[in-house]
């Protein structure tokens, strides 16, 4: 590791000073004055090595009462290298550092601080003797001591999980091959496996790929040893209602030749350092460490799984304000605790068991017994995640009551298939997850808490990654969010956190509470008007902390969104949300409040900021405003809106209403979905390029043809991306059982950029989306008559910009925003029925603007108006 990069000129060591120095201007020199000084300095000097600084760190050492230090510097591990306590000028600080030594407070990196002195203790011996820190020399020197700690074996850890990223996939191969050996070669692991696989088939989804199950046996093999060994719990596999079956499959294996450890002993090295865990001296250390190791144990065996699963450690601020907020909720709205019976708690995606053992921590001790084995429920659908709750939770419950039982409330389950009415006919792997489940289905739920999977859906149709099709769930979003949107584009509205608002609100009971961290977009996209109209049906009240971070726009908007509070975890903007319901009389719209972060504020200070609150009831919220027909909502400021709008999905769908908007008809640009194959500069090799493709295609269409049409098309197609580019949409044609081929004719010039043309080749095959195009520029004829402006349709990810074109034009011309085009004409799709697009209403309007226009003999109002809003380079005269 580096050495610490510090020198007594820099800003952070000046900063400091200069604090110190307004503090005492002010004659304040108390502890919790003045620590904020070094806990910045601290602070950034751990930004060097990704460390992030902890306030208020609780450590619980062997055999005594926890501590709280004043902070504690985390590594990516989650692991604690260094501690830190502040002391005021008053305090006797050798006495004082005696004292916490005794009570137990940790030696072996910690700096005791005090305004003019600090004594650094390593190892349980103090270091140094220059501890005047007044001295900025001395100061400097203490923090790189301090800084170049390096605990036993931290190292090894380190170069183990890199390594574990890269051998993974390779061990993970080689068990599936030993499976595949075993199927061909051991009649009693065949019969095993293919009872387990039948019962997941029932019990989790009844797609599911006997890949997929090799894959669960996989994630035990190489991950049921670290149970045994870091956390002391050699029965957890014969305690655990899933682990015992899964066994008695890896039993099957392992009666003959095949031995686990033999077998696994290419990553003894690695085990053996992940085993040093035993080493740190809380569970809690061991948990956030295992935590970490199940992150990046997915991220290396199954990026695929992690990607379409969400998985990602919710920060520990998040879940400690989101369950803080629900208590204080259940308080001021319904007289309620989540101590109190009746109090059912669900968390629907439970991961590693986060928000159960916080919910624990909240409620009293003397209730904590009969909620654990009657009020809580969670489930998990992926098999690690659920190992790993099932530990912490059960553990949880040991600290608290001093006794070990197996957590009742935990389902192997996914919970959107809980909807499914076939389900309720099926087992759940075993007798006891079934009555689990059963149990959990019939509870009154009253609060749900989590952090709901999110991402829209695979960006590479060749990767077969989808999110799972649910039909009772994506009816249900299809029947309400989607049905009542205006939005042109509603692909937004498959992200699997959707379908979570959509369960949580049919699930929640007539009194009840639903908190998600999710992306925010939800919030305000143009997509998810149709969400906002019914959650403002089904809730009484929301309120919406939005916390900004998202990394998917550019320029100053990008800068503005500030970090990420799941730092590079990911890319999309976050939000925590409640939404309570009260079976009191509802009134026309709810109460719904926002709390937005300011700009260009930090990951690190948006966490702060959940820690200073502490709950959402201590916020200074801002109430919202809700349209007339509920689907919109905006925070209540001064409408800065001015101008004629340009478009409206009225007139879009119905040209002859009467409303505000200047085209009728409008769309965006062309998204090809493959761009490598459907543009080119040069018009040979586009031609070239669309023969080889469609050959491929025509290829795997006769082999589907041959294979008697198989409905799952996804296991089944060339993923060569050397030989063609799938999508949805040609996925949907090869179902369709339509065959393709080359025409010269469709081949015409595009605005791919820029002053960047190509030609594309325009077919609604090829290309996974036209839009409005074949309306707006059917053929290269209508290219000589007619023009349109071209405007990105949110000025969000980069700034506003507008274009002229008489070329078709690419979907993301100048950005990754989407362009919508609005023509003068538009036509039918042969060319023929020229129209213009103006509406009466901005005829109209524009004559009201402009009362004496005169136009030439010949020339319509609606030309003469054409003139003032497009350049013309048609036949059209202008005004005179």
């Amino acid at each position: 590791m580096q050495p610490l990069n510090l020198k007594p000129s820099h800003k952070l060591v000046k900063s400091y000073y200069e604090t110190l120095g307004n503090y005492g201007q002010l004659s304040i020199d108390h502890e919790m004055a003045v620590r904020s000084a070094f806990q910045n300095l601290l602070a950034g000097c751990g930004r060097q090595f990704k460390w992030t600084l902890v306030p208020e760190y609780q450590f619980h050492p062997a055999k005594l009462s926890a501590v709280r230090v004043d902070g504690a510097l985390l590594d990516t591990f989650r692991l604690p290298r260094g501690f830190w306590e502040a002391k005021d000028e008053h305090d006797d600080l050798d006495k004082e550092i005696l004292a916490k030594l005794d009570k137990g407070y940790p030696s072996k990196n910690i700096i005791f601080q005090a305004p003019k002195r600090a004594v650094l203790y390593q190892h349980g011996v103090r270091q140094g003797t220059n501890e005047d820190i007044r001295d900025p020399k001395n100061l400097v020197e203490l923090l790189k001591q301090f800084f170049a700690y390096h605990p036993p074996h931290i190292e090894e850890w380190e170069d183990a999980v890199k390594e574990f990223k890269v051998y993974i996939p390779q061990i993970a191969a080689a068990v599936q091959e030993k499976i595949e050996e075993q199927r061909r070669t051991n009649p009693a692991f065949v019969q095993s496996f293919d009872a387990f696989y039948e019962v997941c088939r029932q019990s989790i989804n009844p797609n599911l790929s006997v890949k997929a199950v090799e894959e669960m046996l996989v994630q035990h093999l190489l991950t049921e040893r670290i149970f045994r060994r870091i956390f002391d719990n050699p029965d957890f596999t014969r305690r655990n209602v899933i682990a015992i079956e899964i066994e008695k499959v890896i039993d099957s294996m392992t009666r003959k030749e095949f031995s686990r450890d033999a077998f696994l002993k290419d990553l003894d090295r690695f085990y053996k350092a992940l085993e040093l865990a035993e080493n740190t001296e809380t569970y809690k250390e061991k948990q956030e460490f295992l935590n970490t190791v199940y992150e990046r144990f997915f991220q290396g065996y199954s990026p695929k799984e992690a990607d379409t699963h969400g998985i990602v450690y919710t920060p520990q601020p998040i879940v400690d304000f989101m369950v803080r907020s629900v208590e204080d909720i259940l308080k001021k709205e319904f007289g309620r605790s989540l101590s109190d019976k009746d109090v059912h708690i669900l968390d629907p995606f439970v991961g590693t068991g986060n928000f159960i053992t916080r919910v624990m921590k909240e409620i009293k001790t003397s209730a904590l017994p009969y909620k654990y084995e009657n009020e809580l429920h969670c489930n998990e659908v992926t098999l690690l995640p659920y190992y790993v709750a099932s530990m912490n939770i059960e553990h949880e419950y040991l600290e608290r009551t001093g006794e070990y039982k197996a957590f009742p409330g935990i389902c192997l389950v996914d919970t959107f298939e809980l909807a499914e009415p076939e389900q309720s006919k099926l087992s759940f792997m075993t007798e006891e997850n079934t009555a689990r489940v059963k149990r959990q289905k019939q509870a009154p739920i009253f609060v749900i808490i989590a952090n709901p999977p999110y991402n829209v859906g695979q960006i590479n149709e060749n990767d077969n990654n989808k999110n799972r099709k649910y039909k009772v769930m994506d009816r249900r979003v299809s029947d309400t969010y989607v049905e009542s949107s205006e939005a042109s584009n509603k692909n937004a509205l498959n992200d699997p956190y959707v379908k979570a608002f959509r369960w949580a609100s049919d699930r929640i009971g007539t009194n009840g509470i639903v908190a998600f961290v999710s992306n925010n977009s939800f919030f305000y996209g143009i997509a998810f008007d149709g969400l906002r109209k019914h959650l403002c049906d089904d809730f009484s009240a929301i309120v919406h902390v939005d916390l900004k971070g998202d990394a998917r726009t550019s320029g100053v908007r990008r800068k503005q969104e500030g970090g990420n509070v799941f730092n590079d975890a990911i890319k999309v903007g976050v939000g925590i949300t409640f939404f309570a319901r009260k079976a009191a009389p509802s009134k026309a719209s709810p109460d719904i409040s926002v709390f937005e972060v300011e700009d260009f504020t930090s990951s690190e200070l948006k966490r702060g900021l959940l820690d200073k609150y502490e709950s959402v009831c201590g916020l200074p919220l801002h109430p919202v405003t809700i349209s007339n027909d509920g689907k919109h909502w905006s925070i209540q400021q001064e409408d800065k809106s001015v101008g004629v709008p340009i478009g409206s999905r009225t007139t879009k769908k119905d040209p002859q209403k009467d409303v505000p908007a200047i085209f009728k008809n409008y769309g965006r640009g062309i998204a090809s979905c493959r761009d490598v194959w459907a543009y080119n500069a040069q018009r040979n090799v586009l031609v070239n390029n669309v023969e080889s493709m469609i050959s491929t295609y025509n290829l795997e269409f006769s082999r589907w043809i041959a294979a008697g049409k198989p409905s799952k098309v996804d296991d089944f197609l060339t993923t060569d991306m050397q030989r063609i580019s799938w999508s949805e949409g040609l996925k949907h044609t090869l179902l369709r059982g339509v065959s393709l081929r080359c025409e010269g004719a469709r081949i015409r010039t595009c605005l791919y950029r820029p002053f960047d043309r190509r030609f594309v080749y325009f077919d609604r095959h090829l290309l996974e989306r036209r839009y409005q195009m074949p309306a707006i520029l059917p053929t290269e004829s209508s290219e000589i008559e007619n023009q349109m402006m071209v405007v990105n349709d949110i000025a969000y990810r980069s700034p506003y910009s507008c274009l002229m074109s008489s070329k078709l034009v690419d979907l993301h011309l100048c950005s990754s925003d989407a362009f919508q085009c609005f023509p003068f004409f538009t036509y039918d799709e042969d060319g023929s029925n020229r129209r213009e697009n103006i509406t009466d209403w901005a005829l109209n309007k524009f004559r009201t603007h402009y009362p004496t226009p005169t136009s030439p003999s010949g020339t319509s109002s609606t030309t003469s108006m054409r003139c003032c809003i497009i350049p013309s380079t048609a036949s059209a005269t202008p005004p005179t």
